[in-house]
């Protein structure tokens, strides 16, 4: 089976994670799964995305720290580390995702 190289709490930067979050795309992608709790692969964002640029926002996204993948047999499913998150930077993502709905409305 297929693995998903993301970080340990402990090893969640700061820096990646603000600069996963700077591109409009991975942020709303990061909304979407908020709202969602889990999305398979491909099909966030309601397919407006090429699935090769989702891959890429998604491995950045993983890689940061922000989303942990599952896979499940020819799919793979992602989903928020809130928890982990939380630990990590007390109340940062909640701040983060509060203000850009709030200065770009839902998406």
């Amino acid at each position: 089976m297929r693995t998903y190289p993301q970080p340990k709490v402990d090893d969640i930067d700061l820096s990646r994670v603000l600069f996963a979050l700077s591109d409009p795309t991975r942020l709303a992608i990061v909304l979407e799964l908020r709202q969602a709790g889990e999305l398979v692969v491909g099909e966030q964002l309601s397919g407006a995305v090429p699935k090769s640029t989702l891959s890429h926002h998604n491995r950045i996204l993983r890689e940061s720290g922000l989303t942990s993948t599952r896979p499940d047999g020819t799919r793979c499913y992602v989903s928020l580390r809130e928890r982990d998150m939380e630990q990590r930077f007390p109340g940062m993502l909640e701040m983060l995702l509060a203000y850009s709905t709030v200065a770009h409305g839902p998406r």
